[in-house]
């Protein structure tokens, strides 16, 4: 008999069911604790690497909708405002019966402007390196990491530093090997929707002579 069907057994009985419930429930609080610290710890590496590198990011932690004080993952938001631009970022997601985290550029609004040259050529350069995309991410990828699973807790537990560098290594790809490519179509951006912004309120005028 292995160990999880030794301790299904135990655990399963009548007498020891009370004992189960409350574990299982401590576990769940604890789980939620590690994956908030993950996250927090990941915050922190990531804002020494952004000064290091003098990089015009600011990091911040996402919350779970339905439930505030759970973080599922943070992103980098300009020192600007900006209103579209692409933002590195890393998450994770529910997906086929566990949790997984996932990283990519996500765009901070509507992405009308994703046929522009420079968001055009970095997306072309991130499908050569394995990413993926769609309506909301110019480029995404799933990582090793599995933030719930017992293997990444007794690691995070036992290796913390090594684990946190090797997500920080994957984030760095976009914050470093691609950094001018990613300000590059966001100064695109920029530009785009300044001349949008202009022309609107040219026809607005226009509107209000007429």
């Amino acid at each position: 008999m292995n160990e999880e069907q030794a301790i299904f057994e135990f655990f399963s009985q009548a007498e020891n069911l009370s004992l189960a419930l409350s574990v299982a429930e401590q576990m769940d609080n604890l789980r939620k604790q590690m994956n908030n610290r993950f996250w927090q710890e990941l915050s922190a590496r990531l804002d020494a690497l952004i000064k290091e590198h003098q990089l015009a990011w600011r990091v911040e932690l996402t919350e779970d909708k339905a439930s505030p004080e759970c973080l599922v993952g943070l992103h980098c938001s300009l020192n600007s405002n900006q209103p579209l631009y692409l933002r590195p970022m890393m998450e994770q997601q529910y997906s086929g019966g566990e949790w997984r985290i996932y990283f990519g550029l996500i765009w901070s609004g509507a992405s009308g402007h994703a046929g522009l040259a420079a968001a055009t050529n970095l997306k072309a350069t991130l499908q050569k390196a394995g990413f993926k995309n769609n309506e909301s991410f110019l480029a995404w990828q799933w990582t090793g990491f599995h933030p719930r699973r017992k293997d990444f807790l007794l690691r995070y537990a036992s290796q913390p530093e090594k684990l946190l560098e090797e997500a920080v290594a994957k984030f760095a790809t976009l914050l470093i090997d691609h950094s001018v490519a990613i300000d590059q179509a966001n100064a695109r951006l920029s530009t785009a929707g300044s001349k949008s912004l202009s022309a609107s309120l040219e026809k607005l005028r226009d509107e209000l002579l007429d």
